[in-house]
This record gives structure tokens, sequence and C-alpha cells, in this order.
């Protein structure tokens, strides 16, 4: 009698554990449905172009907000809406489901994959700095700026960029959380910092806008990796995540993801050529 009370006991945990799979399975479908039925998604952007961008009208731009648009049109969800976070409010933003999905640049790190479920890559890019004309403290990477006791480097609170500096070596106090691009460009021209590091196409973007001719643009920084990042979803929105990469690998086949994204200089084969489970395991 004692053993068959066991193996009802063990067959109703099992039963149990079935039904609370299903429960989690039946809730994570409900979410493209539930997107469906409001009409939009809530992305979190960084306002960087190209990566992304905010019109002065308000209309989200860029080219990951501008995959994630033509991906939810293709899911059945009409439009996209956008909120400005900084980067290292976004993921815990997305836990909270202030968030339907983060479209930013924000590269996948294995701490990031653990945290988040992300899609196949969408866009790579290496990093840059920006300093003045002539690059007067001889800048090639993380490492020289943390040589330097004098130097000064600023980055996005949260962002890769700030990760690789202190990674480096550059104490906390030299590594300058900057709000968004212009304010780092502004910091630089009025010798606030010594360099301002964001990825490459972020940086020429700023540049390309200033036209100032006493700025300079070191990239890639050495040492630093090649990043791709990919759309990222809570981790319990993973099967909205495969469908979301279903469409996407649509995109890549036909050729339409390269029309999205190389207008705003990314590379459509960077993103090709590589994988989420690669990207995660290889920073």
């Amino acid at each position: 009698m004692r053993k068959m009370g066991i193996l009802a006991g063990a067959a109703g945990l099992a039963f149990a554990a079935v039904l609370a799979v299903s429960a989690t399975a039946k809730a994570d479908d409900a979410k493209l449905e539930q997107l469906k039925e409001q009409g939009f998604a809530r992305l979190a952007i960084a306002n960087e172009p190209p990566y992304t961008a905010v019109a002065a009208d308000g209309k989200v731009s860029g080219a990951a907000p501008d995959v994630a648009r033509e991906v939810f049109k293709r899911l059945g969800v009409d439009d996209v809406v956008a909120s400005i976070s900084e980067y290292g409010a976004m993921i815990p933003g997305l836990q909270a489901g202030r968030f339907d999905v983060v479209t930013a640049g924000l590269f996948m790190k294995p701490e990031r994959c653990a945290a988040v479920a992300y899609s196949e890559p969408v866009l790579c890019d290496a990093e840059a700095m920006l300093v003045k004309k002539g690059n007067p403290k001889g800048f090639k990477s993380y490492e020289d700026v943390a040589r330097d006791p004098s130097a000064r480097i600023g980055a996005p609170g949260g962002g890769t960029e700030e990760k690789l500096a202190l990674n480096a070596g550059v104490p906390r106090d030299r590594v300058i959380v900057v709000p968004d691009g212009q304010s780092g460009l502004k910091m630089v021209q009025d010798g606030r910092i010594d360099a301002y590091s964001l990825p490459v196409l972020s940086i020429n973007d700023l540049v390309q806008k200033a036209n100032d001719p006493n700025l300079e643009v070191i990239a890639p920084v050495e040492g630093a990796p090649v990043y791709c990042d990919g759309a990222a979803f809570n981790k319990k929105d993973t099967a909205l995540r495969d469908a979301f990469d279903v469409e996407l690998a649509k995109m890549k086949e036909s050729g339409d993801f390269a029309k999205i994204i190389e207008p705003y200089g990314f590379s459509a084969a960077a993103a090709i050529s590589t994988t989420r489970e690669k990207q995660c395991a290889a920073q």
C-alpha cells in the first residue's frame, strides 16, 4: 500500500508538472494574440542613430525599429510604439513588462543572453572612439585610456562601451556616463572628456551631422570584439521570439532584410553569417 501511495504521489507530481508546462506554453502563445488585439508592440529604444531614432514628429525609425516594424506587421501586429531608455534600464524594464521587446543595438553578451530571449542577429558593428583631431592622446584601445591617468572616456550608461572600458582597467571615476550621442560629442568638443565611445556607425553618424573638422574617429577600437544585437524578448515570451525569428529568416532569405538595414550602413551579410548561439557564446 505504501508503494502504491508513493507511485500515486509521483504520478500526481508528474501530472502537475505537465499542467504547469502546458499553462506556461498557453500564456506564451497568447502574447502574440495580445499584441494583435492591441494593434502595436511596445519597443525600448535608445535614440542612437542609425540603430534607432525618433524624429521631431515622434516617428520612430532607425535600422532596428524598422526591422521590428516589418516583422511585427508580417505577424499581424499593425504598428510599433517606442520608449527611449538607457541601456542599463532596458532589460529590467523588459522583465517588468514595461516593454514587449528591446530593439536598440543591445549587443548579445552571455549575461544578457541569460536574462532575455534574443532573436537571431539583426545588426552587427564594431566599436569606435570619437576624439579631437589628431588623436592627441594617441588612443587605439580602451587599454590606452586606462594607462593614461588623466584620460576620461564617455560611454552610454549600462552599455557595451562602458563595460569594455571598465574591463580594460579604466577606473570608474574616469568612465563618464553620457546620456546621448549629442551630449557625448559636445563633451569631446569642450574637452570635458578625451574620448567618447559608441559603435562605429553611431559615431560616424554623429560626426557627419556635426560637420566639425576638429573631430576624428578611431575605428575599429583595437582589441574590441565585433558585436551583433537581436530583438530582445522577455524569457516568458519565447513563442513570440520564435515567431519573430521565422519571419526574420524569411526576410533575410528574400533580400527584404538587406533592403531595410543596408541604407543605414549595416551589413546584411554580417548578420546572416552568424547566429544567436555563436554570438552568445563568443563574447
